[in-house]
């Protein structure tokens, strides 16, 4: 696909002089975004507190859950600022969640495991929209890269406590193999056409194959650095 010429629209106001493929793109992430911050808290984090085994990882559960729901509330504002119904912002029939969000969610092992490795690849997402050519969501994005590693260090964070014992090491390390599986084709198709819209205004940087492999390297390091493994990637595709 050509590149199209550079532009920068820095407001909501100026969104509506920018071209149609332009509007469409940013619309099309900041739904996906509100969609997918809003069912993670719900089927994440907040049925998480529940498990946390102590007041302290209660306490910092309560804050992650405070802050997802925070991302929904955020993308859901710029949305409707721009001119997206609410009703398109929420999970519904049309529109369901990432496949991330389907694994069935019953231990603290394995809500340990979503943060360390799902979180890590939201942090590649929020990085690619930093230098986005829409600045409302540039900006949202650099509000919200602190609370998404914020998210990734309590995973590695309780990982690290974890492991101290074989059993919790054992444990982990079931949830990891049973969870990574849905995490490469978070990143989308290799051929995806959204991506290539994206990537032609200026809206996102990278390719699908980058960041998915960008991720893999990374989550290799995070779990190899606690001495656990992940499944292999082909097993995973």
């Amino acid at each position: 696909m050509s590149q199209a010429a550079p532009i920068v629209v820095k407001t909501v106001a100026e969104l509506k002089d920018a071209p149609e493929e332009f509007r469409d793109a940013v619309s099309k992430l900041v739904i996906s975004h509100a969609i997918n911050e809003l069912y993670g808290a719900q089927v994440f984090d907040e049925p998480a507190i529940a498990l946390a085994p102590t007041p302290y990882a209660k306490w910092l559960t309560c804050r992650v859950a405070m802050e997802e729901y925070g991302h929904h509330v955020r993308f859901k504002q710029l949305g409707e600022q721009i001119g997206i119904p609410a009703a398109r912002m929420v999970p519904h029939d049309g529109k369901r969640p990432l496949s991330i969000f389907e694994f069935p969610l019953k231990t603290w092992e394995e809500f340990v495991t979503i943060k360390l490795l799902a979180d890590l690849a939201e942090i590649l997402q929020v990085e690619d929209l930093l230098h986005c050519a829409f600045h409302p969501l540039r900006n949202l994005a650099r509000a919200t890269m602190p609370e998404e590693r914020f998210h990734a260090q309590f995973g590695e964070d309780f990982t690290a406590e974890l492991v101290k014992t074989p059993d919790g090491k054992a444990r982990l390390q079931d949830a990891i193999n049973r969870y990574f599986p849905y995490l490469p084709a978070f990143f989308g198709g290799s051929k995806s056409r959204n991506n290539e819209i994206f990537r032609k205004w200026g809206i996102k940087l990278r390719t699908n194959d980058d960041m998915r492999t960008d991720f893999l390297n990374r989550a290799r390091e995070v779990t190899a650095r606690h001495g656990l493994t992940l499944p292999e990637h082909q097993q995973a595709a």
